[in-house]
C-alpha cells in the first residue's frame, strides 16, 4: 500500500502497512490535515461551506496526477447512514467524488454503498475502538451488486485517520466482486510520531 503523504519518492509500502496491511490497495492523500486545512475541511464537513468543495475536488486531482496514481475506475463516495445524511443535507464525498468524476471522466455513484448501521462519529473514540465501530456498517446496494463485480474501485473520503472505516468498506466491496479498491482522500491525519 502507498500513502503519497507517508512514503518518500520511491518507496511502494510504508512500514506501518507491512505489518498490519489494509484491505485497499493504494492510497492517495492530498494534504496533511492541520492549519488551515483542517479548519477549511471542518467547514465543509459540519458548516455546509459548499463553496470549498470545488478546491477540495481540485487539491485531491493534483495529488492523484502528482502520486501517478491509477485511473479511478468507478468512484464511490463513503456513504453517510440516513439520519446523518438528513442532519447534515449533504454527504461531503459526494461532493468531492462527482466533481472527480466530471473531471476525470470517470463513473461516479452515491447509491452503490450504502451505511446501513448508523454508528457514532469515529472522532468520538479513542482510536482502539473504531475499528469495531464501522464493523458490519456498510453493504452494497443488491439491484447494482452485479454492476459492482470484476470493477476497479476508488473510495473517495475527506478526511484518513485510522484507516479504519476505509478498511471496513474495502472489504464489503471486495467480498462483492470488485477487483481491486484504492482510497483517495483530501487529508490524513499524521500519526502520532509524525513529524
Amino acid at each position: 500500500m502507498r500513502c503519497a503523504l507517508e512514503v518518500p519518492a520511491g518507496v511502494r509500502v510504508c512500514g506501518h502497512c507491512l505489518t498490519d496491511p489494509p484491505s485497499f490497495d493504494s492510497c492517495v492523500a492530498a494534504l496533511t490535515y492541520g492549519y488551515p486545512w483542517d479548519a477549511l475541511i471542518t467547514r465543509f464537513k459540519f458548516d455546509a461551506a459548499l463553496d470549498l468543495a470545488p478546491l477540495l475536488a481540485d487539491r485531491l486531482l493534483l495529488a492523484q496526477r502528482r502520486a501517478g496514481a491509477d485511473p479511478p475506475g468507478l468512484l464511490l463516495p463513503v456513504p453517510l447512514s440516513a439520519q446523518r445524511l438528513r442532519e447534515r443535507g449533504y454527504n461531503q464525498a459526494w461532493e468531492i467524488a462527482r466533481r472527480l468524476g466530471r473531471e476525470l471522466h470517470a463513473e461516479a455513484s452515491a447509491d452503490l454503498l450504502l451505511r446501513i448501521k448508523d454508528t457514532p462519529h469515529q472522532l468520538q473514540l479513542p482510536l482502539a475502538q473504531r475499528s469495531a465501530n464501522v464493523q458490519g456498517a456498510f453493504a452494497i446496494e443488491p439491484a447494482r451488486l452485479a454492476g459492482l463485480r470484476g470493477r476497479e474501485v476508488t473510495l473517495v473520503d475527506d478526511v484518513l485517520t485510522t484507516g479504519a472505516t476505509a478498511n471496513e468498506i474495502a472489504k464489503v466491496l471486495l467480498r462483492a466482486g470488485a477487483v481491486r479498491v484504492q482510497l483517495w482522500v483530501v487529508a490524513r491525519t499524521p500519526r502520532r510520531g509524525d513529524a
